[in-house]
């Protein structure tokens, strides 16, 4: 089951899976997008669509008791989206929303989900979060302490599982910029070289069924997260600020 589904790095994660034979369930807000992939992998795989939007938290549950006897053996958390601007001045309707969306939802699918796959033994999550889990994120506030929530909570269920010797796997994806439908829904602009969606998807794929934990395509995100490691905090912060206000609306 992939999340997000509808655009970028969810919808071409379906695609590369639909070609490695994974049947699909894919869940997304817009139906016409969620058709057209359905269209170009259908005739390689079985495709369930779901419409559904996952800042109403009770569709969350809903979507689980819809699909928790499809025995699904991956789930890619990918759904999610920023608000940009100060945070005095950004819309709390919004945030709340993004906020249950990215961390929220994710949440809870990862616990019911998580929970079969334990009884199981057996399956894999992929949880999508962002290189903007590494720091703090002036300007996107909410949105990089989002990702930051996403990628520790992945950290720590994996360290769970590894100490009672499960054989169910939890990896989390950190892109930076990359060039998806984000772009737009939040209002910016990225000044830095974004990824293509397909190379992400691919990439991701590749190291999640080598078994690795913490998926960061491309060298610059490498670098930028064994750096912040040396750096103080504040001092990220003035610098991400100046590499957000660069983004125009």
């Amino acid at each position: 089951m992939v999340t997000g589904a509808s655009s970028g790095i969810g919808r071409d994660i379906a695609i590369d899976l639909a070609k490695l034979g994974y049947d699909l369930i894919v869940v997304g807000r817009d139906r016409e997008a969620l058709e057209s992939l359905k269209d170009i992998v259908s005739n390689k795989v079985k495709v369930k669509i779901i419409v559904v939007d996952l800042s109403n938290l009770q569709k969350v549950k809903e979507l689980y008791v819809l699909t928790r006897n499809d025995d699904i053996d991956l789930l890619v958390n990918n759904a999610g989206f920023g608000v940009f601007g100060e945070f005095i001045n950004t819309d709390i309707s919004a945030e709340l929303d993004m906020l249950n969306v990215n961390i929220s939802a994710i949440h809870m699918l990862t616990k019911f989900y998580l929970k079969d796959m334990v009884k199981k033994d057996r399956g894999i999550i992929l949880n999508v979060a962002s290189s903007a889990s590494f720091m703090a994120g002036p300007l996107l506030s909410s949105y990089y302490a989002s990702k930051s929530y996403v990628y520790r909570i992945s950290l720590a269920i994996n360290e769970e599982l590894r100490r009672k010797k499960s054989k169910v796997q939890i990896s989390v994806l950190c892109p930076g910029p990359v060039d998806t439908n984000f772009n737009n829904r939040v209002g910016v602009k990225f000044k830095i070289k974004a990824l293509s969606s397909s190379y992400v998807a691919k990439y991701a794929l590749t190291k999640l069924f080598s078994g690795k934990i913490v998926i960061i395509p491309g060298f610059k995100m490498k670098l930028v997260k064994f750096l912040v490691r040396f750096l103080p905090d504040k001092f990220v912060a003035r610098l991400t600020y100046n590499i957000q206000k660069k983004k125009v609306t």
